[in-house]
């Protein structure tokens, strides 16, 4: 048996939003946000799955509204890459569902809670080691909640999760367990098949049971995140080299500054030696820092050109200078116009809009 990623849109949805089988994300939602305790009984799935063929490629996020008892909707979100601003987006979309609620003249009564329930599969907050986190709003002091506090956000970070399969106790270890794990599973163990609605998410997600259609439209989802963790991992090492390179010479700049400043206290042989050695350790942060940055967009630039030239093909030295000088936020939207393009035409008239 082989089993397809939970961390895709195609599978997440597939699983958790099927109206058929509403009991395996109430399970779910029991295990992440009540301890898996039996706190919600029946749900209704806003967004339910439909087999289609993937679409939009740009988003690495997928998500599954739906309504639970006590007339609370929640937003279940996988993010599998950290990007930009993500996390003013999961307040941004929690924040308007609950807005939403409202049409013209609905009093505020109407309002009900919305709980945001994020899985990310990277580190988020590195201070803490809480595998599951819950914020709600408080006094800054005395940390006494807010009345009537209608807006939660629940974080899950799955790399930190180390546990291995015999290790297991509680619902939400097993859940988690099988959101990381399950593609590089060939049968169903007991651990989780003991679980009446983790077996039924397994069987869903046994590759077996997919049409050609929808085998072939996840294979190309998971090679598009597969390209974008690549382009971002290559920019790293490229920013790292040449933040590197940056650093020791703004390092040694800085270094001497900072020496003459102290060696008028202490001696200027003493102060410069000491100056260059600090000098050099911040130069190489403020480098990799930069470093790491200039990366991020040469790798950004060479995804969009690898997907340009499969697109409309080769283009010419002056079309790629262009496209070199996009900024990040253009090279999004590139991305997206990109679909619609049938000819380098198409390309070159964006390029010239974008570029002024």
């Amino acid at each position: 048996m082989r089993f397809i990623s939970p961390k895709t849109d195609f599978a997440f949805k597939r699983i958790f939003g099927s109206s058929e089988h509403p009991e395996i994300l109430i399970s779910f939602l029991n295990a992440m946000l009540y301890g898996g305790e039996r706190i919600i009984q029946d749900i209704e799935i806003i967004d339910p799955y439909s087999a289609a063929s993937v679409t939009g490629l740009k988003d690495s996020y997928l998500d599954v509204k739906a309504k639970i008892t006590g007339n609370k909707t929640v937003i279940i979100e996988i993010q599998v890459l950290n990007v930009a601003a993500f996390e003013k987006r999961v307040v941004y979309n929690a924040g308007n569902t609950y807005c939403n609620q409202l049409k013209a003249g609905d009093g505020y009564l109407r309002l009900n809670p919305v709980i945001a329930l994020t899985i990310t599969d990277f580190i988020l907050f590195e201070n803490s080691e809480k595998l599951i986190s819950n914020f709600v709003f408080t006094e800054t002091e005395e940390n006494f909640p807010y009345p009537n506090c209608e807006l939660k956000l629940v974080f899950v970070e799955l790399p930190k999760f180390k546990k291995e399969l015999n290790q297991l106790e509680t619902l939400a270890e097993k859940w988690i367990y099988f959101m990381k794990n399950s593609p590089s599973l060939d049968e169903v163990p007991a651990t989780l098949g003991s679980v009446t609605e983790i077996n039924s998410a397994m069987t869903i997600a046994n590759r077996a049971n997919l049409t050609v259609k929808e085998a072939e439209d996840l294979d190309k989802r998971e090679m598009f995140i597969q390209d974008q963790l690549g382009s971002v991992m290559k920019g790293i090492e490229i920013g790292i080299e040449q933040g590197i390179e940056i650093g020791i010479e703004q390092g040694i700049e800085q270094g001497i500054e900072q020496g003459i400043e102290r060696g008028i206290e202490q001696g200027i042989e003493r102060g410069i030696e000491q100056g260059i050695e600090r000098g050099i350790e911040q130069g190489i942060e403020r480098g990799i820092e930069q470093g790491i940055e200039r990366g991020k967009l040469a790798g950004q630039t060479a995804l969009i050109m690898r997907q340009i030239v499969r697109r409309v093909g080769e283009v010419a030295p002056e079309v790629q200078a262009n496209i070199q000088r996009l900024s990040a936020e253009q090279l999004d939207d590139l991305g997206e116009a990109l679909l619609d393009f049938t000819t380098q035409e198409d390309l070159i008239v964006w390029l010239d809009s974008a570029l002024g």
